[in-house]
């Protein structure tokens, strides 16, 4: 079966055929880097690490590009409000969006562009459009001829009377560019440089570059005039997306894309995440624990009195990634107390899983060398990934697999021995961990497991029995004596078999 995904650009489902044999150009919109990620950008960066390691695992040679937009409106604000720099001010929120994002286990990009190091790239292409008659200078800045490209809405969907205002920027004024345009519909590629705000010489004067043509001139410079997938949340598709594809094929003559694709957004309690209405939640917020299920009543505050409550528990980056993963990436999900719980849950069972062969590996004299998987669950999970990256599917066959070994474990635990073949269980083990990688589900640091008891987690139970084996053999039978009553006093049972290997369960 070929893997099949839905083109925004088409609107239709159809197989993915690549450039190039063997090989994909991706390329991401990254944030603006003024304030914490919040769980919106959870969700689109998890959806699009996803899709990278999925055509990894199909064999894809795939380069992935995100940028960061380090010059925006919003930045400035930042920095007036905090008496910083520019430079200062995204230099932290980069700073900080990595230690969010490899939290989340998400993979590092191959590069990372920004809009500050791009303003060479920039100043050409706009040039190229000048010379090819789709943009035009006035008063400093420097603007794109709507009108003139004829595919103009062709992503959207929209028709051009309905793009009237905030095509050209998130944070302009209206009433001044339109003195300065052609047309209403026309969007800036060139800002002049106001008082006090960073600018770059050019050809038009000091200025800076608009927001779309940022990533036009950074898609071209790191992947080429043509990619296979261009992806990014829904709400860019207009009017960001739509004026990078004015820009880039405009200019090019070619596609820009290939495949488009749009991940949809993450409500809280049903309402769009906003600040204005206090349920705006922050990746850190989640992970630390500073959040609340009600939010409109009780709005997260860093360092306040509710941090670290009842109401506020850290949710494990497992259990986010879970989260948007149990919901396909073109489905809208509703940030809820109801669904972050069962998130924990469902990884509470996968995780279980995952960590039954270092629990009884040894026990089952597993060999350390085979690792056929098993056929049928492999098949079920790429079945459901190749149609249009359908998640939830491939998280029942996680699911399926870690609840068979949990019995397993349980029947381990109880009897000593288990019916199941050692080749079979280790096969279903293998193939979990294998499939639950592919979407970037792994055991976490030793020291951040959810089973740990008195700050023991399930590595470190393991080390004080190999601690407990390794005195025994040197007849250090004190020694060994005082580690098991150190885990029984802290609620852990070791049983000795009899061929000499040590099974422990808790309580």
């Amino acid at each position: 079966m070929p893997l099949t995904l839905y083109n925004s650009l088409t609107r239709r489902e159809s197989p993915f055929d690549p450039l190039e044999p063997g090989k994909v150009r991706m390329y991401c919109c990254g944030v603006t880097v003024y304030d914490y990620c919040h769980v919106g950008h959870a969700r689109a960066y998890i959806v699009w690490d996803m899709v990278r390691r999925y055509l990894m695992w199909r064999g894809y040679d795939v380069r992935y590009v995100q940028n960061f937009t380090d010059i925006d409106d919003k930045i400035l604000d930042r920095a007036r409000e905090t008496n910083s720099t520019m430079e200062a001010v995204a230099e932290r929120f980069i700073k900080e969006y990595f230690v969010d994002m490899d939290k989340l286990n998400i993979l590092r990009a191959d590069e990372y562009p920004r809009a500050t190091h791009t303003i060479d790239g920039i100043k050409r292409l706009i040039h190229e459009l000048e010379n090819k008659g789709y943009a035009y200078a006035s008063g400093g800045d420097v603007y794109y001829k709507v009108r003139q490209f004829a595919d103009y809405g062709k992503l959207s969907g929209r028709k051009l009377e309905e793009m009237q205002a905030g095509a050209s920027g998130r944070l302009e004024t209206a009433e001044i560019e339109a003195q300065k345009k052609q047309d209403s519909s026309d969007f800036a590629l060139w800002k002049s440089a106001k008082p006090g705000e960073p600018a770059w010489d050019s050809s038009w004067g000091k200025g800076r570059p608009g927001w779309h043509i940022e990533c036009s001139a950074m898609v071209r410079d790191c992947l080429g005039e043509t990619i296979d997938i261009h992806c990014g949340g829904s709400d860019l598709t207009f009017p960001h997306h739509e004026n990078e594809i004015a820009q880039s094929e405009a200019a090019t003559g070619k596609s820009l894309a290939n495949y488009w694709m749009h991940n949809a957004f993450v409500t809280v309690n049903g309402k769009k995440m906003s600040k204005s209405l206090h349920n705006f939640i922050t990746i850190r917020d989640l992970l630390d624990g500073n959040w609340s299920g009600d939010l409109e009543s009780n709005p997260p505050q860093r360092g306040s009195k509710n941090e670290g409550s009842e109401k506020s528990k850290a949710v494990e980056p497992m259990a986010v990634r879970l989260f948007v993963l149990m919901a396909q990436y073109r489905s809208q999900i509703d940030f809820t107390e109801e669904a972050i719980a069962n998130a924990r849950n469902g990884w509470n069972t996968i995780n279980e899983g995952l960590l039954f062969g270092l629990r009884y590996g040894s026990q089952l004299s597993w060999d350390v060398e085979k690792t056929r998987q098993d056929g049928k669950a492999v098949q079920e999970f790429q079945s459901a990934m190749d149609n249009d990256f359908n998640t939830p599917g491939a998280v029942t066959v996680l699911f399926e697999l870690a609840k068979e070994l949990a019995k397993e474990g349980n029947v381990l635990v109880h009897q000593g021995k288990t019916e199941t073949s050692p080749e079979l269980l280790q096969q279903k083990w293998v193939t979990l961990v294998t499939l639950a990688g592919v979407l970037g589900l792994e055991v976490q640091p030793e020291g951040d497991s959810n089973d740990a008891v008195d700050g023991l987690s399930d590595g470190e139970i393991e080390v004080m029995i190999q601690q407990r084996k390794d005195a025994r053999k040197a007849r250090d039978f004190a020694e060994g004596d005082r580690i098991r009553n150190e885990l029984k006093d802290k609620g852990i049972t070791l049983i000795d078999q009899k061929d000499g290997t040590t099974i422990w369960h808790r309580g």
